[in-house]
């Protein structure tokens, strides 16, 4: 077993790739959607909406059920899976918005950067979040081609407390601004479409595709041609609309003859937003959702097909975290590794399925903000004393939070935890020293830790070595190892 904690300083090299000499490099098509549940799809107990692409590329490929992001917000989850790193030791935890001055650092080595010095094509369609200004911007971080938003789609005129503070939402492609305030009824399409082009302009080269899909984020958006569709409402025809995207990329891949040289992954970048209703997901047996750290809130969907290399038809329980893509990725394909220190770890034995692979992770570390909030260990987890939010009264409707109307005024000037539950309809509880054993209790229910005293020590140790380095505002501990976010005046 590899120590999570023990993540070296990786110098600049080129790895051997796993590939036999006489392949070609393989294509990349990362897919990432935005609050989107465990439970949304057909194979995860999705009802009254269907998934069948979805469903046809975890038959091709493996379905990973105890995959995890490392926080459970947009900017932080990003930042983390397109680095390798906990987003803490970035600086980047949380959400940036509209008015947001800090970003990537220029500095920090990109998935992205790495497939671009492979020689590859690059692209990404959808939302960035990791910095509004171009400093920070995707075209200075790898990518050939970008069409898409800078940060969620909420914070627009659509908002359901400070819409009238909000600019224009602008729509890029390249670095120009092409739209203020575009048809988000058209987002899923007009993304899928410019996948499509992508892939069909490099079917000779191999090439790295990120579609970081704006939805199902609140506001939800379908087109005329799937509003209407399902029996769950809207939030199931925008799921649809999103499963009809991947079957169009899956068949454009399909009609290319570029299948079996392709390596898919899709996953969510964290669970559903629990205060929205019936405009948010479902995260099935899992506790709570979106700005938690219990399972609802940082384990998601995850799906990974290369035909011949991933087992097909397979459900795999390893419990894996979206950091470990840049190590594995550029294991898989010989590439230069980061010369920063990643926390991600190389778990491509257990993506192709290798006779008895387990997970490299001793554990997995989950913040909230700047303050560690919990530890998995094998079938353990551990959550430190914190706060977290959850649902104020009755789910919302309508795209409106839970408790709407009552805390609009208080909401707008709070800052910390407690704005951020009141403007989106959720209270501030706390939860103790809490054991779990989440293959029994997935929900999170039963607390253990007065029974299993020599866990809770062990996972406590095992934490110590990541609080001294990302710091913990819990415990009032200053990180040794965490890095600069960029920043501009």
């Amino acid at each position: 077993m590899k120590n999570c904690l023990l993540a070296l300083t990786l110098v600049s090299f080129l790895a051997p790739p796993l590939i036999a000499a006489e392949e070609r490099l393989p294509n990349v098509v990362l897919i990432v959607t935005d609050d989107m549940g465990y439970a949304d799809m057909s194979s995860q107990g999705a009802k009254d909406f269907a998934t069948p692409n979805l469903d046809h590329l975890a038959k091709q490929g493996t379905r990973f059920t105890d995959f995890y992001v490392a926080q459970p917000v947009c900017t932080a989850s990003r930042a983390a899976f397109l680095s390798g790193c906990y987003p803490n030791r970035l600086s980047l935890q949380g959400a940036l918005n509209h008015t947001s001055k800090n970003g990537i650092h220029p500095d920090e080595y990109l998935l992205p950067e790495m497939f671009k010095d492979m020689g590859y094509a690059t692209a990404g369609m959808g939302k960035w979040h990791l910095g509004t200004v171009m400093e920070f911007w995707p075209t200075r971080n790898g990518f050939d081609e970008w069409f898409g938003t800078p940060y969620s789609n909420d914070n627009t005129k659509y908002h359901p407390v400070l819409a009238d503070e909000m600019p224009p939402f602008p729509l890029y492609e390249g670095e120009k601004v092409i739209e203020l305030d575009p048809d988000q009824t058209l987002f899923t399409k007009r993304i899928t479409e410019k996948a499509v082009s992508f892939i069909e302009r490099n079917a000779e080269r191999p090439f790295f595709l990120y579609v970081p899909h704006i939805m199902p984020h609140v506001p939800i958006f379908a087109s005329e041609e799937f509003r209407g569709r399902t029996e769950h409402g809207l939030y199931g025809d925008v799921i649809e609309e999103v499963d009809w995207s991947v079957g169009e990329i899956m068949r454009t891949l399909d009609r290319l003859k570029l299948t079996d040289d392709t390596i898919v992954i899709f996953f969510s970048d964290n669970g559903p937003w629990p205060s929205y209703g019936e405009h948010a997901g479902s995260a099935g047996p899992f506790r709570e959702g979106k700005l938690t750290t219990f399972e609802g809130g940082v384990r998601v969907p995850c799906i990974m097909r290369w035909p011949g290399h991933i087992p097909a038809d397979r459900v795999c329980a390893e419990p894996l975290m979206a950091i470990d893509l840049v190590p594995t990725l550029t294991k898989i394909i010989g590439g230069k590794m980061p010369m920063k220190k990643i926390d991600g770890v190389d778990i491509s034995a257990v993506m192709l399925g290798e006779e008895n692979a387990k997970s490299p992770h001793d554990a997995l570390f989950f913040y909230g903000g700047t303050g560690l909030q919990a530890v998995r260990s094998g079938k353990w987890k551990l959550h430190f004393p914190h706060p977290y939010i959850t649902v104020a009264g009755e789910p919302g409707k309508g795209g409106k939070p839970s408790n709407w109307g009552k805390n609009q005024a208080q909401s707008i000037t709070q800052s910390g935890i407690e704005g951020i539950a009141s403007r989106h309809g959720g209270r501030v509880e706390e939860i103790e020293l809490s054991l779990f054993d989440i293959t029994k209790d997935p929900g999170e229910t039963n607390n253990l830790a007065a029974q299993y005293p020599e866990v809770v020590a062990r996972l406590k140790k095992l934490a110590e070595p990541i609080r001294e380095e990302l710091g913990d505002s819990l415990t009032g501990v200053e990180g040794s190892g965490i890095r600069e976010a960029g920043w501009v005046q």
